[in-house]
């Protein structure tokens, strides 16, 4: 209120006091309602009301000559209805107020959880989804996963899962921009989405999405639905105006639910995705327990590589190259062998694959060449001198910086003479178009270490290459030579003498010696022989073992004297 109405109130108000003060018969009401009307004016404190008791007591008489017999008591019970009013009122207005406070809260509290579940559910759904193509995500396939696995049955439900993957998306995100790959994924998402039905497709992360298909009933269930959405990707499709066709591979996984979790799933869908990658993608897979079994046993063979190294668990065996014309041993080839504390004595091709895949390759094969030497270093001298150590080379080996200075700081540490060390390199490593591997094996040629070729005709069979090329040795390949065990007259076995026989005379046109491998029997020794191939390896002369037992042997000249 302003002033003037505060004034004007308290003016009606005392006129009504007098009244009341005045009335016959007395009349409570009206003190009572003034004492409500202080209140509803918000003259509502405690001093309030003081002060109010107070003035018309002392001056309401007074002031206004409202002069009677029985003014003390008339006083006293005006006041006492004022204040009764008053307190009424005071309590009814914070009743009021409390209620209206209660009502607040009770809003403001429906206000807040209906606030709460919509945050919730909103961070539940971004949570679940992928924010770029509105799919459900790895999380929400896996809650569902983990449902359909966990829900009562008569334990014979089964499920499957597919897992895609688009081929050579990089190509896209490299050539076109991000922006382009993420228009696409997201037609592919829509795509799926429509292809498969009621089916959930999700995207994993990247360009790898998932479908999960419930309540199969046999494989070809879920093979269907992975034809049906490598068919949708691989429609042409126009983003941003640039038409693009992508294809997919995916990894199929259908078992029966017992006995299974969603992340042994996802894995078998995984590891199948690979198989159909490795097949040439466009394709599907589907899982197989025992090749997975193998994949794994050949993943734990590989991890255990360095380990090994460390533990001393790998060794060397050796077989001797023997010179044709004497039978007198030339060399002898380093072969590794893995002494596994589970396995038993493993082979090298059960190893050496998976040491190149992971590139282990280069540690394993840098011990087999430091060990070879050091090995080498102390063999005896023979009718024809000490035997040289062979040693194959890695392509990753080949094409490492600094192998030159590795190879020479072998030799100078074991104390092998140079043209003592033979180093075997496949033809693919010799064809490379990098020209540094070349120079190196160029130096170290220089430097008196040979160079021979290994399984010479398995890779480009291409002798014109070779004049460039600081080759001492061709070791033609066992394929070749297996022929020879044929009679003279099959025409297979003639083939494969005549091939051999050119192999040889444009060899040493070349001033490149021949050294043929897997020579078995006496007649592919004589045969050999005959045509001037100048050395052989194989059972023959020699099964690898240990270089001990092949030291100091008689030479093995032919099969009757051998």
């Amino acid at each position: 209120m302003t002033q003037a109405q505060l004034e004007a109130t308290l003016h009606d108000l005392t006129g009504r006091l007098a009244e009341a003060f005045l009335a016959e018969p007395f009349d409570q009401r009206i003190g009572q309602q003034v004492g409500g009307e202080l209140v509803a004016a918000h003259i509502a404190s405690a001093e309030g009301l003081g002060r109010t008791v107070e003035v018309i007591q002392l001056r309401l008489v007074r002031d206004l000559g409202l002069v009677t017999d029985d003014a003390d008591d008339r006083m006293a019970r005006l006041l006492a209805t004022v204040a009764t009013g008053y307190a009424r009122a005071l309590r009814d207005r914070t009743l009021d107020e409390q209620e209206a406070i209660r009502r607040a809260a009770m809003v403001a509290r429906a206000h807040a959880e209906r606030a709460l579940r919509d945050s919730e559910a909103r961070f539940r759904y971004q949570a679940n989804h992928d924010p770029l193509t509105g799919l459900p995500n790895r999380t929400l396939l896996t809650e569902r996963l983990a449902a359909a696995i966990a829900r009562p049955g008569d334990g014979a439900d089964r499920v499957g899962v597919c897992v895609l993957d688009l081929d050579r998306f990089k190509v896209v995100n490299d050539s076109l921009g991000h922006q382009i790959g993420d228009l696409l994924l997201i037609t592919v998402g829509e795509r799926l989405r429509r292809s498969v039905g009621e089916h959930l497709v999700a995207r994993l992360g990247a360009d790898e999405f998932a479908i999960l298909v419930e309540r199969t009933g046999r494989t070809e269930d879920v093979i269907r639905v992975a034809e049906a959405a490598l068919a949708a990707v691989c429609e042409p499709a126009v983003v941003a105006g640039h038409e693009l066709t992508v294809s997919a591979s995916i990894g199929i996984v259908e078992q029966p639910v017992r006995g299974t979790t969603p992340g042994e799933l996802m894995r078998a869908a995984g590891s199948t995705l690979h198989w159909a990658k490795a097949a040439g993608g466009a394709r599907w897979s589907v899982f197989d327990a025992e090749r997975n079994q193998r994949e794994l046993d050949r993943y734990a063979l590989s991890a255990a590589i360095p380990a090994a190294l460390e533990r001393g668990e790998f060794l060397l065996d050796y077989q001797p190259l023997t010179a044709l014309a004497d039978g007198t041993m030339r060399g002898m080839e380093a072969l590794v062998r893995w002494r596994h504390p589970e396995r038993g004595l493993l082979r090298p091709d059960a190893f050496i694959g998976l040491a190149e895949e992971t590139g282990q390759i280069v540690p394993l094969g840098g011990w087999v060449l430091a060990e070879a030497c050091r090995q080498a270093r102390d063999w005896p001298a023979g009718r024809g001198g000490a035997p040289f150590v062979s040693v194959n080379l890695a392509v990753q080996q080949v094409r490492r910086p600094g192998l030159v200075d590795e190879v020479g700081e072998l030799l100078r540490r074991t104390g092998l003479p140079p043209e003592r060390l033979q180093l075997e390199i496949t033809e693919s490593t010799m064809m490379s178009t990098v020209e540094e591997p070349v120079r190196a094996l160029r130096v170290l040629a220089d430097r008196g270490v040979r160079i021979a070729i290994d399984d010479f005709g398995t890779g480009y069979c291409n002798l014109a290459y070779l004049r460039g090329l600081p080759v001492t040795e061709l070791k033609v390949a066992g394929e070749f030579v297996s022929g020879l065990r044929a009679p003279a007259d099959d025409p297979a076995g003639r083939t494969d003498e005549r091939i051999l026989a050119s192999l040889v005379s444009l060899a040493h046109a070349l001033d490149v010696t021949v050294t043929a491998e897997g020579v078995e029997t006496a007649e592919q020794a004589d045969r050999l022989r005959a045509m001037g191939c100048d050395a052989a390896q194989g059972w023959y002369f020699g099964r690898p073992g240990p270089a001990e037992q092949h030291l100091g042997r008689s030479p093995a000249l032919t099969g009757t004297t051998a």
